[in-house]
Order: structure tokens, then sequence, then C-alpha cells
């Protein structure tokens, strides 16, 4: 086996957008073949029939221009923000897409978990599953054998084992997918995003699992978002920005560039933002933070009454209706520390005005000083409206949160919670 797991040279992937290209059955490719020399003699006639359609430029490049190496045994985090073409490449990786250009050479056996359940037949109880992907994996079946009872104990299905997996709850489907994956002995492992799925005891097994796989000396690539478990897993990381690849090296080094990426992407207005989602019915134009009294401040301290005011603007003159808002808080990492959203909390705005200031109030913000970043979403009458990632950034100093002028250590957690110290005696008990 060649020393590298993984090539890339030149890949690249190109997607239709808008109507889906005309299917072409073997009736159709006859009687092209059979009105052939009629459209020739045509372009001779008129010449501007010549060549079926204009060039469409209804297409995009997921990926383009892709070139690296992954030799055996590397751990390698891919980062980048949504619609970079990381699961792309897993996808062409796996062989579930061609690329378009390029090449991408595989040495070894692959085993891949891209979504909940992939390479699953739903009609196939999870026993008889976890055979079938060890066969594709071109594993023997005494193989397979010997990793079953592990596979199944990990997953933690033992009672449905032997239940059709489209009767299995999300949460189940992906404990087997994900123990199946990790487990039969492939020598390259692929996965996107598993730790968005399933509770945190499930996260914190895979993470473990994950570690183990690579101390074996496999071959791991890890798409996520989590930026503290790439740090952790990973000493490797490639960063992608719009189908590229933006830089590729050591993970802190890698990650400290897809941070400054982000800020500088914070430091656009808001109303100029184009890498937002949905049909901007209702759109954000800016954000401020204010105090308690509504007035403006350019930061906030811990333990201060603090309100995220977002102006707003829609593309109708009428008072809009069935109005959701969500703002998400994350941290250095760009790691989620809390959402606010107003389906959660039950507040229902009836009637929305076509512009305004929507206004969240945060009673004593629990923050430890640094700098924060916010994510804005908005859905009208069920479909997005808006949605925009790191939309801005604020600043928390230090604040008198506990009345005694001091504050934890910083490296000791993000957030401050209230809380009372008691003693009550034994002795007569």
């Amino acid at each position: 086996m060649s020393e590298v797991a993984i090539r890339c040279e030149g890949l690249g992937k190109r997607y239709r957008i808008g109507p889906r290209e005309r299917y072409y059955a073997l009736r159709d490719t006859i009687a092209g073949a059979m009105y052939a020399p009629f459209r020739g003699l045509s372009r001779l006639v008129n010449p501007r029939s010549a060549g079926n359609h204009p060039q469409s430029n209804n297409t995009i490049w997921a990926l383009k221009d892709v070139s690296f190496e992954i030799k055996q045994g590397e751990v390698v985090g891919i980062i980048g923000r949504n619609g970079a073409g990381k699961s792309t490449l897993l996808k062409i990786l796996s062989r579930i897409t061609e690329p378009t250009e390029g090449t991408a050479e595989i040495h070894g056996r692959v085993g891949s978990l891209l979504e909940v359940g992939t390479g699953f037949h739903p009609e196939l109880t999870g026993r008889e599953n976890i055979y079938l992907n060890g066969a594709i994996l071109g594993m023997r079946k005494a193989e397979i054998v010997r990793k079953f009872d592990e596979i199944v104990a990990f997953a933690e299905v033992e009672k449905f084992i032997d239940t059709p997996v489209k009767h299995y709850s999300s949460g189940m489907y992906m404990r087997l997918a994900f123990a199946v994956a990790a487990h039969l002995e492939s020598d390259i492992m692929l996965v996107d995003e598993v730790l968005a799925v399933g509770d945190a005891a499930f996260q914190k097994k895979c993470l473990g699992k994950m570690g183990d796989v690579a101390k074996e000396g496999r071959t791991v690539l890890f798409v996520s978002h989590n930026i503290v478990a790439i740090l952790g897993l990973c000493q490797r990381a490639i960063l992608f920005d719009h189908g590229r690849v933006l830089e590729d090296g050591v993970s802190q080094n890698v990650v400290g560039q897809y941070l400054q990426a982000i800020e500088k992407t914070t430091d656009l207005p808001l109303a100029n933002r184009l890498d937002r989602q949905g049909n901007q019915a209702l759109s954000f134009v800016t954000f401020e933070l204010r105090d308690s009294n509504g007035a403006p401040i350019p930061r906030v301290y811990s333990g201060q009454d603090v309100i995220i005011a977002l102006i707003y603007r829609s593309n109708t003159s009428r008072p809009l209706k069935d109005v959701h808002v969500a703002i998400g808080v994350h941290g250095r990492f760009d790691e989620t520390l809390f959402h606010l959203s107003t389906s959660v909390n039950g507040f229902e705005f009836e009637k929305v005005p076509p512009k305004g200031m929507i206004l969240c109030k945060i009673p004593r913000l629990p923050l430890q000083p640094g700098r924060y970043s916010l994510n804005v979403y908005c859905t009208v009458a069920g479909d997005i409206a808006d949605w925009i990632q790191n939309a801005g950034v604020f600043e928390v100093e230090a604040g008198d949160f506990f009345g005694s002028g001091k504050l934890p250590p910083a490296d000791q957690g993000v957030f401050m919670v209230p809380h009372s110290w008691k003693i009550s005696s034994t002795e007569n008990s």
C-alpha cells in the first residue's frame, strides 16, 4: 500500500443550478442519431442554429482546483464556512459523486459517515445493515462477526438490532451508523459533522472513539464546525473557502486563519453582507448594543443588563405576521455558547411593522470578559427570511457580577452563575 492514503490533484466539482436538466433515455439517443444528418443540414441553411444552446451561466463550482496529499495515519480536520465545499469533497472521496475535473486517489478501504444512516438500507434490520456495510468495505464475514458485539454495545441498540432501521429514531440511526464506520476496520475514515447529532454523552463517546481510531494508525478526515474538537483531535487542518483550499498546515495556525477570516467578514456593514440566506421578506440592516434604558453603548460589562437591538426592513409595505427571530452567541472558537429565540421562550410577534427594531433583553449578562460574535436568524410564515452567520462582534469588559469586586479566573469557563454558600452542622444527626 502506498504511503499516501489520499491524493487530490486539480479536483473540481461543478453543479447546475436552476431547472433540472432533461433526462435522456436510450430511445432519445437513438432518435438523436437518426436526426443528426438533418440537424447538420439545418446548420448550413441557418448558421445561427449551430450549437444546441448558448453556454449557460447557471452553474456553480462547489470545488475548484483542489490539490493536497494525506499520508497514512494522519488525522486531518477540514474546516470552513457553510458552502465552502467541505461536504462535496467527502462525497467525491466516498465515490458518492464524481468530480467534474481532476483526480482523487484513495489507497485503502474507506468507511464514511457523511449523514445519518449513509449506506443503510431502511428495510433491513440493524444486524443486516452491519453485515451489508462490512461487505461493501470488502470485509470477510469472520471479520464482521468478530466486531459485531462491540458495534452493538457502542451503539446501545441491543433491543432493536433485529428491527428494520426505518423504525429507528435519528439518534439510534446515528449511533449505529457511527459505530459501524468506526469499528469495521476501514483504512480511511471520513466523518462529516457527526457531532451535530446526538446528546452530549454520545458526542463525547464519538470523540473518544475517533481518538482511539487515530491511535491505531488509521487515516481520518474530520469535517466539523466544532473548532475545539478539531484542535483536540487533529494535528493538521485544511481550510476551505468558496471551493478552494485557502490554508493547509498545523491545526492551530489554520484555525487562527479561519477565525481571522470570520472577523474580517464582521467588519462589513450588515446591510451589505452578501453571504446571507433567505427570501429577504425581512432582512437585518444592522445591530446595536443598548443599556437597560435603551441608549446605545459601545461595549457591555459582565453582569450588566443589555439589549441587543436588531434594526430591520422588509420587502413589503404591509405588516408581517408569524415572525420568528433567533440570535446565537458564539465564543472565541466560533463555538455556540447560548441561543436566544422567540419560539423557545414562547414569545410571539402578532404583527411586525415593515421597518423597525427587534429588541432582545438579557438581564445580568453572564459572560466573562472577552470578544463574542452573533448569528442572526429570522423566519416569516415558516420560511427563512434572513440568516447571517457571524453577523457582528461585541466586547464584554470586566464588571462586578458578584458584588465582590472579583471574577473567576478567565481559564475556568465562559459563564458566571449566581450562587450562594452555606454550612450545615451534622454533629447532632
